[in-house]
């Protein structure tokens, strides 16, 4: 196979040669060129929420779980009270997270078929009082679903508690205004839907909540406000920064404007989807969720019926084909996921369903039912 394989899955991605080519350049961290560079993306990551009025925004290194722990640890006071919507392995690993820091956490928990019920929370808030803040996966990649963002911000807003959105896999293709959808923290990092490469995070913070953070955090490299405060101080990262990283994104980024911004990108990602879906189903794959409920992000799909399926075989067979896809991350239910987001369009999306087809095939495997 002379070309890099279709990444089907929430990240890392397919990236675009342009995004590729933006990591040949050496950059020296303190220099005021990728100050610069450091600049604009940030800058540029507000503009997509609408949260310059608001908000600001702290870049912190690492993968996206990096900055869902330093943004919980800076958010929330040690005394703090967190409740975690809980309908995936996503919820419960910021639940986790959130325990080993030493706040307490209760556990709201839900099928992981279903949406997060707004009523629940509302009923849970009313039993709870001493509940500080509450966390919400936007889209839960486990299974795709995803969670009613504006009603549960709303809900957060009337009872005065502080919400924590981790959009991983939600932000800059499906829409998040700040304006509209108070939070105090929202976190999305570089690998994901802006089509950057892994390695960096972001959490916007609410700016009237930005002095209340200092102290919070006891961890040196998780402390987003002396991130903010030493970034606004010099325009420089506290410590080492992944320059090839940024670089890419603010590659990615521009890109991003130049197809239309967040509704193209969402636009794209639909057709992705619908194509993949259709395109399985013909197979005799059948999708897990409810297609009221599903983002065009990532799709969980049953595994085959047939005993000669073998999800490690399958996935070796994909990969032959040129397609990486993702198991299933359910605990009852046999399942595989298939992704939509990425560097890819209509064509890459039917390379992958006939790549799908022939791997199946090739193992003899029978998908007129699903488990």
């Amino acid at each position: 196979m002379n070309r890099d394989p279709i990444l089907l899955t929430p990240g890392p991605l397919t990236t675009s040669l342009r995004t590729k080519v933006a990591m040949l350049r050496d950059w020296g961290s303190w220099d005021s060129d990728f100050n610069a560079v450091t600049a604009g993306v940030r800058k540029s990551l507000l503009d997509i929420v609408h949260g310059h009025e608001s908000h600001v925004v702290v870049p912190l290194q690492g993968s996206g779980t990096f900055s869902v722990e330093a943004a919980v640890e800076t958010i929330v006071p040690r005394t703090g009270h967190v409740l975690v919507l809980d309908n995936g392995a996503y919820c419960k690993r910021a639940a986790k997270l959130t325990t080993l820091m030493g706040r307490k956490c209760t556990l709201l928990p839900f099928e992981e078929a279903q949406a997060v019920p707004p009523t629940a929370l509302e009923r849970k808030l009313k039993e709870d009082p001493s509940i500080t803040h509450v966390i919400l996966i936007h889209c839960e990649t486990g299974t795709g679903v995803l969670n009613p963002l504006a009603e549960i911000s709303a809900i957060c807003e009337a009872h005065g508690k502080g919400l924590i959105v981790d959009a991983m896999s939600s932000f800059a293709a499906l829409p998040i205004d700040a304006r509209t959808m108070p939070f105090d923290a929202l976190i999305a990092a570089s690998g994901k839907c802006l089509e950057g490469v892994p390695g960096m995070g972001f959490v916007f913070i609410r700016k009237s909540l930005i002095d209340q953070c200092a102290g919070n955090s006891l961890s040196l490299a998780m402390d987003l406000h002396d991130q903010y405060v030493y970034m606004e101080k010099t325009g420089q990262w506290r410590f080492t920064p992944p320059t090839h990283v940024v670089v890419a994104l603010a590659e990615a980024i521009a890109q991003f404007e130049e197809e239309g911004g967040q509704p193209a990108r969402l636009a794209r990602y639909r057709r992705n989807y619908k194509i993949l879906v259709q395109g399985l189903q013909k197979l005799g794959l059948k999708p897990f969720l409810d297609p009221a409920i599903q983002a065009p992000i990532i799709v969980t799909f049953h595994a085959p019926a047939d005993p000669r399926y073998d999800f490690k075989k399958f996935y070796d067979a994909t990969k032959r084909q040129g397609i990486i896809i993702y198991p299933g991350k359910l605990t009852q239910i046999e399942t595989f996921r298939v992704g939509c987001i990425g560097a890819i369009n209509d064509v890459e999306m039917k390379q992958s369903i006939n790549a799908i087809g022939q791997a199946l095939a090739e193992l003899g495997v029978s998908v007129g039912t699903g488990k």
